[in-house]
């Protein structure tokens, strides 16, 4: 498998996987359309365009009826063994901003169960500004954040910053005082009076 499975994507493989165990084969385009409350059978076209390029299904040659999805753990994934998850979606962390609450409060994110520990209660966060691109963490990417008020040096972290404001930076203790890096060399280090850390980055999740 390669990429992150959006929730349309989803909802299309979970109901491929389903009708593929019931009847032995595939659903045709205008079933999938009404079965995932899609109107266009163009969007069900290029929601399976994409599932192809990300390799979770494949067109068997000669047969229309016949989409084959590429993994048996995906099926697996799909009806009923978890290896994806949809986290909440809890808003916008920008470089000495308070943390912006996303417009939708039931929003969720869809990631792989493998991009976290499953030991802490994960989250995920939409990067605004540049203070991260040395990183590789670039405005309007997302960041996979696992709760926790601990970090090691070189941990990239949401801290909480002299009571209310909000920034993404890699964390390091100084002797008797702790700093906070961004990964850009036209910004300035963080010497906080007050830190609280709010999680830990465990992985980048990117949207072309």
């Amino acid at each position: 498998m390669s990429g992150v499975l959006y929730r349309k994507e989803r909802e299309v493989l979970e109901y491929l996987a389903q009708f593929q165990r019931q009847f032995g084969y595939s659903p045709t385009l205008s079933e999938i359309a009404k079965a995932t409350g899609h109107r266009s059978i163009s969007t069900i076209h290029a929601i399976i365009r994409s599932l192809v390029e990300k390799e979770f299904v494949q067109k068997v040659d000669g047969n229309t009826r016949v989409l084959k999805i590429l993994q048996d753990n995906v099926t697996n994934t799909m009806l009923g063994t978890q290896t994806s998850l949809e986290l909440p979606l809890m808003g916008f962390i920008a470089a000495g901003k308070p943390l912006e609450p996303h417009t939708d409060p039931n929003a969720t994110f869809q990631i792989s169960a493998s991009l976290i520990t499953g030991q802490k209660t994960a989250y995920v966060l939409q990067v605004k500004g540049n203070s991260m691109i040395d990183d590789g963490i670039f405005d309007g990417d997302f960041v996979v954040i696992e709760k926790t008020n601990l970090a090691n040096n070189g941990d990239i972290v949401v801290a909480l910053v002299d009571d209310n404001l909000a920034t993404l930076k890699r964390f390091y203790k100084e002797a008797d005082r702790v700093v906070l890096k961004p990964a850009n060399s036209e910004m300035q280090p963080i010497y906080p009076n007050k830190l609280l850390i709010q999680g830990k980055v465990s992985a980048l999740v990117r949207k072309f």
